[in-house]
């Protein structure tokens, strides 16, 4: 049985720069990007949603694999991946935000732990909300409609050697206004409380100056910010809800597909 080079070229390349888009999302993504998260397994599961979804996805329209074309062919797949897998890490990356301002407010911050995501120290509030909303991102089956997306968007954007139109850059970075905004949502109701509790301090000591406000202030404040988060955790689901909904927005406007 013989092999026409044209045959293998073109089997190389259905396979190879689907694994690079696929490959990409999967190293970036929320949940299974983290860096607690085996590059091995990582790798491993790429390999085994690409062989999977080969089959099923259109046909690689460029193959000549060994020129500087591939160069920025591979550059374009790596752009695509990342950018549907960064959807899912600001989704996350919004609930750190608003751990951080409420430990920073009510006086948690002192607490911080190092993250396994990202092997930074955080506020130890962050890191309770990060493992929130990865938890929810995988109830609501967040691993699947990525990998779901990053397939869907060999029907949108095929490999043919086309690039992305500059309006998507603009969508990734104007979506960082939805982060910190949701964020700011989530700890606003808090952050409210604790400053009648600051305002309240403040009139006890014009009252009675005779009063130590930083050793008694300091540890009611401790007290009442961890209250006040836990009756406000009703809030996180709604606020998540709505960040998943302009999360599933916007990848479907980077690959060009209907909510």
């Amino acid at each position: 049985m013989e092999y026409p080079l044209p045959l293998l070229m073109q089997w190389l390349s259905d396979y190879t720069l689907p694994f690079v888009r696929i490959s990409s999302m999967i190293m970036i993504m929320a949940g299974l990007g983290a860096q607690s998260v085996p590059s091995r397994v990582k790798l491993a599961l790429s390999v085994v949603v690409t062989v999977a979804v080969a089959p099923a996805i259109p046909q690689t329209q460029f193959t000549n694999l060994f020129s500087f074309a591939m160069v920025l062919v591979v550059l374009h797949e790596l752009i695509i991946g990342v950018a549907i897998g960064f959807a899912s890490v600001l989704l996350l990356n919004t609930f750190i935000v608003a751990g951080q301002i409420l430990a920073m407010q009510t006086g948690l911050g002192f607490a911080s732990v190092v993250d396994p995501a990202n092997g930074l120290s955080v506020p130890a509030v962050g890191q309770f909300y990060l493992i929130l909303a990865t938890l929810l991102f995988f109830v609501f089956n967040g691993h699947l409609m990525m990998i779901n997306m990053v397939i869907y968007s060999f029907q949108t954007w095929p490999i043919d050697g086309s690039w992305w139109v500059t309006d998507n850059y603009w969508l990734i970075a104007n979506w960082g206004s939805w982060m910190f905004a949701t964020a700011l949502a989530l700890s606003l109701a808090p952050l409210t409380a604790m400053l009648v509790i600051n305002l309240s301090f403040g009139i006890m000591t014009r009252a009675a100056p005779q009063m130590n406000i930083f050793s008694v202030g300091f540890a009611f404040t401790l007290v009442a910010g961890l209250t006040i988060i836990w009756a406000t955790m009703g809030n996180f689901i709604i606020q998540y809800e709505f960040q998943w909904l302009k999360m599933t927005e916007l990848m479907c406007n980077l690959i060009g597909c209907t909510v």
